[in-house]
């Protein structure tokens, strides 16, 4: 390393953490060498107008994201952050993540059938009644009901983590209406326009053709095997915080984006509101919560969705993507048991772990965790985005007392987990590489029973020094995430 670059990197500690770029001697790890290199010799003020013009090319596409700061009275809309360092993986790193994901995607999908019909894990004693019947995202008008393909969850965005020792561990499991994926596309977009001699050098594996696997994905779940369905985006609207994914994956996809209003129900089936009249629509990718989707069936008071949607759905007239009621999955709760749904379901060991997790409705976790609220990160079970955490070893006492009157008050509503020493990865901040810790959103598509795993996924960043939080709505930042093909 020059020593130009060695005072960049004076801040890294290389016992503490594991660093997705150096080895702990600060050597450059052998995927690493060419992004390295080509860093290296950029001088300061070629970095910063890479760097504009990062920013401009946002700017003009409107690739943002809605932040609601506790402390602001109207909502900032802001560009994503996005670090121009890319995140590499390994062909054989990637190899092993794929196929964990595979395993653990097909499991949840087996779960979500089981519960709705026959309940078999629950009758086995694998995971206590309680816990699902109780769930807030369980929805009963499921029970017994036929889901195209049997596939409840066409999209998943599994987050991934990575300890001192550089093992993957999986974090969290968003499966009812994940998100990132335009931030995955368009910063590869970014990657190949502005640093296309680095990207063309480094046979990455190609993410384009995953777009046509979602779509292909989607017309697989059209009732009766219609050839050409009918497909919309089902979007809360322009307000929503993630409407600029909507709209790009609508119009990468060539589907329509529709909001409730546009959608009526007529004769237990959907339609699209055209100016040439109705058109039959066969399958909704919606990106609204159940709660909104029907005011029939769910929350009364909605105006977003549409009213007799379920009514259509049981009458196996429209698929909905994903399926109502695959959040019981993706609780933090239900989190825990899922190595032991890949052994029920599978016959299989897992191969990507856990966290550890300790659940609190359980008297001796409970105990355990009361006792070390300093040392754990504490979730609220149902909520997201890195809201409702309390993270031990940064929590003021006041925070910490807290969090145990709440817990105490109402145990089932939260999980603690071990804190991790997430990996880091360098960042371009001010002119200088700097350390952040980071996490891997990993997206799995399926359909018609197959599967695919996006080549790579979404790198999330803590941009703040030390934080844990990576999440868009805590005000992380985003890296293009390749992974080699040879």
């Amino acid at each position: 390393m020059s020593m130009a670059m060695q005072s960049q990197f004076h801040s890294y500690d290389s016992q503490s953490f594991y660093d997705e770029m150096f080895d702990r001697d600060l050597s450059v790890r052998p995927h690493y060498e060419g992004v390295h290199r080509t860093f290296a010799r950029m001088k300061p003020s070629e970095l910063a107008a890479r760097h504009a013009a990062i920013q401009q090319r946002m700017l003009e596409e409107g690739i943002t994201f809605t932040l609601y700061a506790q402390n602001q009275s109207e909502p900032l809309e802001r560009t994503i952050p996005f670090d121009y360092i890319p995140r590499i993986i390994p062909r054989h790193e990637w190899e092993t993540v794929e196929k964990g994901m595979k395993q653990r995607v097909k499991a949840l999908n087996a779960f979500l059938r089981d519960i709705y019909h026959e309940q078999a894990i629950v009758q086995d004693g694998i995971i206590p009644r309680a816990m699902i019947v109780g769930n807030k995202y369980f929805r009963p008008e499921m029970a017994g009901l036929h889901v195209p393909q049997n596939v409840y969850m066409t999209t998943s965005g599994i987050d991934l983590i990575r300890d001192e020792e550089g093992r993957y561990f999986v974090l969290e499991d968003n499966l009812r209406t994940p998100s990132g994926f335009s931030y995955l596309y368009k910063g590869r977009g970014l990657m190949t326009e502005l640093f296309s001699e680095l990207y063309l050098s480094s046979a990455v594996s190609d993410i384009e053709r995953s777009l046509n696997v979602f779509l292909r994905s989607l017309r697989s779940l059209a009732p009766s095997g219609k050839r050409n369905p009918l497909i919309v985006l089902l979007t809360p609207g322009a307000y929503n915080s993630a409407y600029f994914e909507h709209a790009f994956l609508a119009q990468q996809m060539g589907i329509h984006l529709v909001e409730g209003r546009d959608l009526v129900y007529k004769d237990h089936k959907i339609y699209l509101r055209e100016l040439s009249g109705l058109r039959q629509v066969d399958v909704i990718y919606r990106r609204l919560d159940d709660d909104y989707l029907d005011p029939l069936a769910f929350q009364g008071d909605s105006l977003l969705g549409v009213p007799g949607l379920m009514n259509a759905y049981r009458a196996g007239n429209v698929a909905i993507a994903n399926a109502p009621g695959t959040g019981v999955a993706d609780d933090k709760a239900i989190y825990a048991y899922v190595p032991e749904m890949i052994r029920y379901y599978l016959n299989e060991e897992p191969i990507l772990h856990n966290v550890p997790t300790y659940i609190l409705s359980r008297k001796e976790d409970r105990e355990y965790a009361l006792a070390h609220l300093d040392q754990l990160v504490v979730k609220e079970t149902s909520l997201s985005g890195g809201y409702g955490m309390l993270i031990g070893p940064a929590a003021t006492q006041k925070e910490i007392h807290a969090f145990a009157d709440a817990i105490q008050r109402d145990p089932g509503r939260y999980i603690a987990q071990t804190t991790m020493k997430l990996s880091r990865a360098p960042v371009m901040l001010g002119g200088a590489m700097q350390p952040r810790h980071i996490d891997l959103r990993v997206f799995v598509l399926m359909g018609d029973s197959q599967m695919h795993v996006i080549p790579g996924g979404l790198t999330r960043v803590a941009l703040q020094e030390g934080s844990l939080v990576v999440n868009s709505s805590q005000g992380g930042g985003v890296k293009d995430t390749w992974v080699l093909s040879r």
